[in-house]
């Protein structure tokens, strides 16, 4: 047969490569965002590491050879500082990765009202900020990419942890809309949605046969390490997704496809 495929092949690995490109890392000071900003470093782009904790940010920060910023970012004006500190640094905002979340566990009969602001703030509004303020700034300088870590317990059920949930699912929401409205100003926005993962917060409060435990309901048999969720944020924001927008890529081991239809 002859070959009639004259496409030309594009540099796949190249492709991966952010060299000096402008990012900020919302929540890089330790777990899932340390480890993104070495992706996103080790690929060539420039770092603005973000945290509230001033010493975990310059910690980071001197890792990567990046700028540090400790700031709360469920701020507007703090966002606005973030962005305007990258443009300064950098010359220009080319991408945004946004780590941030925190899960309060409780029974949603006994929820109240300032665990239920306290994730929306946490989870989501700080989101919106950031999509908000970095498109802004993308919009004027051409484009750009943006990943956001969501959770599997926004896919589902989320019970004992329900404000979170309900958060984590409004973020995904959001993504999809902002992909669809940013999509034409040249700038994709994606989702990660994390399974149960070996953040330094969690490894330590995890017992070696509560991990068997959660391990033995994984298809993989193993939960997460922050640089399996670094790695897919580096492709989200990557020329290698060049066409991927408004998607959450579910990084779990198969886990929710295990349980699915249960």
């Amino acid at each position: 047969m002859t070959r009639t495929d004259d496409t030309p092949v594009p540099d796949y690995g190249g492709l991966l490569r952010l060299d000096g490109r402008g990012f900020i890392v919302i929540g890089a000071g330790q777990g899932m965002g340390r480890q993104a900003a070495h992706a996103l470093a080790g690929a060539g782009a420039r770092v603005l590491c973000v945290d509230q904790d001033p010493e975990l940010a310059e910690d980071i920060a001197k890792e990567v050879s990046g700028t540090a910023v400790a700031t709360d970012v469920t701020k507007r004006e703090n966002v606005q500082s973030v962005v305007d500190s990258t443009i300064a640094e950098f010359g220009k905002l080319d991408g945004i990765v946004d780590i941030v979340g925190l899960a309060r566990w409780g029974d949603l009969i006994d929820l109240d009202d300032e665990t239920w602001d306290f994730e929306f703030d946490i989870c989501l509004r700080h989101a919106f900020l950031a999509m908000q303020t970095g498109a802004r700034a993308m919009a004027a300088t051409g484009g750009g990419a943006m990943a956001f870590v969501a959770s599997i317990s926004g896919l589902a059920a989320a019970p004992n942890h329900p404000a979170y949930g309900a958060a984590k699912a409004g973020l995904m929401s959001l993504v999809r809309t902002a992909a669809v409205e940013y999509g034409p100003l040249g700038i994709r926005v994606n989702a990660v949605a994390p399974g149960a993962t070996l953040t330094p917060r969690i490894s330590a409060g995890l017992t070696p046969e509560r991990r068997a435990q959660h391990e033995s309901l994984i298809p993989t048999g193993r939960l997460n390490k922050p640089a399996d969720i670094a790695a897919a944020l580096l492709f989200l924001v990557s020329d290698l997704s060049g066409n991927v927008s408004g998607q959450t890529l579910v990084v779990d081991g198969g886990v929710t496809c295990r349980y699915a239809f249960q």
